[in-house]
């Protein structure tokens, strides 16, 4: 080749060179991207360790299914539960009651929590209603919310300070009726157990106590003129030995998968 013509050339050559150089930068550049974001697409670190949640006595059931849901979601980590009337489980917190996360059955009870400064953002997850409990040899005795007032009936009721003795009288105080109950439960599991056990004929629980009974009660729904609702909200325990844990258990119950175990049970959505 004529010197005239690799001078010509040469331009050529260089750029050919420059788009090499190029693309080995481009290819060396995209190897560096895949590797660099290899550590932003692992996953988080197992949630660990165990948590106890101080939880409403109507949550017995639907949150002893969310506990074993939620562990098998994360194996490493364990929940044990403290089911009681919320009015006692939030003194406990205030107290200094080992806590985790608590679970009330009433605004009220949670607000003396936060109040404490023992929680913070509670979060509204259910709600449920009043029913009437009749144990199913006494359906021909009980068969309104006004039979409840009659003499001789005997009624179980809940402790007025605790969530479903407030509804309790509520209810009695819509309907005009003035209602003596033979025995008060401290909490409704124990209300809905004077029935179960003989000791009463009847007992205002909430409508998801009535479902998780089964046969052993007979439920007769209060009019809505009457009934009360309560809601039920979540907080994780300012003192809690592992917040993430205690977070992401609030965090199920909010979910989906939470709130389907929440419905099958009988509440209603926050």
């Amino acid at each position: 080749m004529s010197r005239r013509a690799a001078r010509f050339a040469s331009p050529i050559v260089l750029v050919a060179i420059a788009a090499v150089a190029l693309t080995a930068c481009g290819s060396s550049a995209g190897k560096a991207s895949v590797s660099t974001s290899s550590p932003s697409t692992s996953s988080a670190p197992a949630l660990s360790g165990t948590i106890t949640v101080f939880a409403a006595a109507s949550l017995t059931e639907s949150f002893t299914t969310i506990g074993k849901a939620f562990e098998a979601a994360h194996p490493a980590a364990k929940v044990t539960f403290s089911f009681g009337a919320s009015s006692t489980l939030a003194q406990q917190i205030i107290q200094g009651a080992p806590a985790d996360v608590f679970a009330s059955a009433s605004k009220t009870n949670m607000t003396q929590v936060t109040d404490a400064h023992d929680a913070a953002n509670p979060k509204t997850f259910a709600n449920n209603v009043g029913e009437i409990a009749v144990a199913p040899d006494k359906t021909s005795l009980v068969t309104s919310l006004a039979d409840l007032a009659k003499p001789g009936v005997k009624v179980a009721l809940c402790q007025p300070q605790v969530p479903c003795g407030a509804i309790a009288t509520s209810i009695f105080s819509k309907a005009g009726l003035t209602v003596k109950p033979v025995t008060q439960g401290l909490d409704v599991k124990s209300t809905l157990a004077y029935v179960t056990g003989g000791s009463a004929d009847a007992a205002i629980v909430y409508v998801t106590d009535v479902k998780a009974a089964g046969s052993t009660v007979v439920g007769i729904e209060i009019p809505t003129a009457s009934n009360t609702s309560t809601e039920y909200p979540i907080a994780t325990v300012s003192s809690s030995k592992n917040p993430s844990l205690a977070q992401a258990f609030e965090d199920y119950v909010l979910s989906g998968a939470g709130q389907s175990v929440l419905k099958a049970a009988g509440f209603a959505g926050p």
